[in-house]
C-alpha cells in the first residue's frame, strides 16, 4: 500500500506540474482611435493589453473614415480611448453602430484646452499631447483605466507608467532649456496646419501655417499670401511637411518664398515602427530636433 501510494502521488504532481496552477487571463483588448494612444497604452499595459489602432500610422484623424473591421474592433473592445476635445468627430457613429460595450476613456480629461480663433469663432485646438505635461496627464488617465479593469496588476501598470512619466519629464525639461537658449526671434517654426500650437505655447515658440486646426480646411487666398509675405519679411528660411498631409501646398510656398522643406515633422500620427516616429517619444524626439535646427540657421 505504501508503494502504491507513493505512486500516486508522484503522478500527480507530475499532472499538477504540466498544467498551470490557474488559467492565465486574456490580455484587455484596448482600441485607441489614433497611433499616439496606441502606443501609450502599449507602453503601459505592455503584455497585459492587447492594443490596436483605428487610425493607422501617417493616418489623419480629423479625416477619417472607419471600415467595416473597424466596427468589430469596437464591439470586441475592453475599453476605447480616444482623445477627445472635438479631434473625433466620426467616432461616436462607430460606438453607435457596433453596439460596443466597452468603458470609453477621454484620455485627455484634465487638459486645460487651448482655445483659438478659427473663421471667427472660438475652437478648441485638440492636439494638447504636442505639449509633454499633457502627455503624462494622458498617461495618468490610461493608467488609471488600465487599473480599473485590472485591478490585481496595478502594481505593474503603475511601475511602468512611472518609468515612462519620467522618461516624459526629462524630455521636456531638455526641450524647454534648449530653445529657451535661442534668440527669441529665431523661434518660428511653419508648418501644414494649426498641430503644434500646445507645443509653441509651451516651449516659447511662434507658430505659422497656412490651415487651421483640421487638415480638412483649404486657405484662402488672401490667408495664404500674407503668410507668403510674412515669410519673406521675416526671411524665414525652413519650413516642415507633416507626414499625414500633402506636400504640394508647402511644396508651393517654398517655391515662392526661396524657403526650404525642412524635413517631415509628426503631427497627429506615428510613422511606420521602421519610420523616423514610431513611438511617442521617438515623435517628440524628431520633431524637436528638425525644429531647433532650422531654427538654428534662422538669421538672428
Amino acid at each position: 500500500m505504501s508503494s502504491f501510494r507513493s505512486f500516486f502521488i508522484f503522478c500527480l504532481a507530475l499532472a499538477l506540474g504540466a498544467a498551470p496552477a490557474t488559467a492565465q487571463e486574456k490580455p484587455l483588448r484596448v482600441v485607441a482611435s489614433f497611433t499616439i494612444l496606441a502606443d501609450m497604452v502599449q507602453t503601459v499595459g505592455g503584455s497585459d493589453v492587447e492594443g490596436t489602432s483605428l487610425v493607422g500610422p501617417n493616418g489623419d484623424a480629423h479625416t477619417y473614415q472607419p471600415t467595416p473591421t473597424d466596427v468589430k474592433k469596437v464591439a470586441q473592445a475592453d475599453i476605447i480611448i480616444i482623445n477627445g476635445l472635438h479631434l473625433e468627430g466620426w467616432l461616436s457613429r462607430l460606438i453607435d453602430a457596433s453596439g460596443s460595450k466597452a468603458k470609453l476613456l477621454v484620455a485627455s480629461a484634465g487638459v486645460r484646452p487651448r482655445l483659438m480663433e478659427e473663421d471667427g469663432e472660438q475652437v478648441v485646438d485638440p492636439h494638447a499631447w504636442q505639449d509633454l505635461s499633457n502627455g503624462k496627464i494622458y498617461v495618468g488617465n490610461i493608467t488609471a483605466a488600465l487599473i480599473a479593469a485590472r485591478p490585481e496588476r496595478k502594481d505593474v501598470f503603475t511601475n511602468r507608467a512611472e518609468t515612462y512619466i519620467r522618461q516624459l519629464v526629462t524630455l521636456d525639461k531638455a526641450t524647454k532649456e534648449t530653445i529657451a537658449a535661442l534668440p527669441k526671434n529665431t523661434r518660428k517654426i511653419i508648418t501644414d496646419h494649426d498641430a503644434f500650437g500646445y507645443f509653441a505655447q509651451a516651449y516659447g515658440v511662434k507658430l505659422m501655417s497656412p490651415v487651421g486646426l483640421s487638415t480638412e480646411a483649404e486657405p484662402s487666398a488672401s490667408t495664404l499670401s500674407a503668410l507668403i509675405k510674412q515669410i519673406k519679411t521675416e526671411k524665414i528660411q525652413t519650413i516642415f511637411l507633416e507626414n499625414m498631409a500633402s506636400p504640394r501646398l508647402m511644396e508651393q510656398i517654398a517655391q515662392e518664398t526661396g524657403a526650404k522643406v525642412g524635413g517631415t515633422l509628426y503631427a497627429d500620427a506615428l510613422s511606420e515602427p521602421s519610420g523616423d516616429a514610431p513611438t511617442y517619444l521617438a515623435m517628440f524626439k524628431h520633431n524637436v530636433k528638425l525644429m531647433i535646427d532650422s531654427m538654428k540657421a534662422q538669421p538672428n
